[in-house]
């Protein structure tokens, strides 16, 4: 089995490129990875009149997402590993589903007919990297809008099935340990959890 994950920070050292590493080594030699790191792919996230276009079905998708979607299409598992910046996903993640799920590809929408998923055999699994500590996100409700914005905003709306979804706080203030340890665990569990997903 094949897991993709993505990654969106600018500093290779960081702990969110860490923890993606380890998810890597977790995931061990019976199955294969890729990193896609938006950064170093100096990946465009800003949705374009083109995108616009490919959205109303009146243009392809350019070459950047078709390769991103290539990318998606080989994976049994995405994993998104990505640090909370302003309670919400760094804006290149951001813009990178923006313009790679697109209509037609991720979903089939038109005003006349049902709305169709099409991302119905992905499983997702999402790692957010918060510097605030838990009483903090609890207070707040940070994690339930998580779950609302992207588990259900996103993905269940292209059918995609959000296996998991966790944050690991205090990055900030706390030894990275924890943190590093979370990611190798969810590399070894990636495809057992997939396994037993219907």
């Amino acid at each position: 089995m094949h897991a993709l994950i993505v990654v969106a920070h600018p500093e290779q050292r960081s702990l969110t490129h860490s923890v993606a590493a380890r998810i890597a080594e977790g995931i061990g030699s019976a199955n294969t990875f890729e990193i896609a790191d938006l950064a170093a792919q100096d990946f465009d996230p800003r949705f374009s009149p083109a995108d616009l276009a490919v959205h109303r079905r009146q243009e392809t998708p350019p070459a950047d997402v078709l390769a991103e979607q290539a990318k998606i299409d080989r994976a049994d598992a995405l994993v998104l590993v990505f640090p909370v910046y302003w309670w919400s996903m760094p804006a290149l993640l951001k813009g990178w589903i923006d313009r790679v799920f697109s209509n037609g590809w991720a979903f089939d929408f038109r005003p006349d007919g049902p709305l169709i998923k099409k991302l119905t055999r992905l499983r997702v699994h999402l790692i957010g990297i918060g510097g605030a500590d838990a009483g903090t996100y609890a207070r707040h409700g940070y994690a339930a809008a998580m779950q609302t914005q992207i588990d259900h905003g996103i993905f269940d709306y292209c059918g995609a099935q959000v296996v998991s979804s966790q944050l690991l706080l205090d990055s900030e203030t706390a030894g990275t340990e924890l943190a590093l340890r979370a990611g190798e665990a969810l590399g070894a569990r990636l495809f057992e959890t997939l396994a037993a997903t219907p």
